[in-house]
């Protein structure tokens, strides 16, 4: 398990939390975080993982400004980003698009889902 990809996963519920950790944990290294500040304090430090799964509601600062941070930092530039939300209208779809998004996922998603949709992810980057 050394040697799995790191997902970052930020959530603020911990039942969310929970559930995908749960799903991923079995193939892949999963760190957690419960609000975008939290996410940018481990990013900061040096944490580069593979993929960022990211909430868009959640308090102080959301999703969409989350993502903006990050896309900041030259170094986490390349690392995709995919929205696990519980958000499924066309509009978030389309700025999820439009800012470069890996995927947008929604909750409640088949875990069998979640895993393809991160391979996906992962296979896109190595091309």
């Amino acid at each position: 398990m050394d040697n799995a990809k790191k997902i970052l996963l930020v959530d603020d519920s911990e039942v969310h939390l929970v559930i995908a950790e749960n799903i991923l944990k079995e193939k892949f290294n999963v760190i957690t975080a419960k609000s975008g500040k939290e996410a940018l304090t481990l990013l900061s430090k040096g944490l580069v993982p593979q993929v960022i799964l990211l909430d868009i509601l959640m308090p102080e600062m959301d999703g969409w400004e989350t993502y903006n941070k990050i896309k900041g930092i030259s170094l986490l530039r390349s690392v995709p980003i995919a929205f696990l939300t519980s958000l499924d209208g066309v509009r978030e779809k389309l700025y999820a698009s439009r800012i470069g998004a890996a995927d947008l996922i929604t909750k409640p998603y088949e875990p069998v889902d979640l895993l393809t949709r991160i391979d996906k992810i992962l296979e896109t980057q190595t091309e």
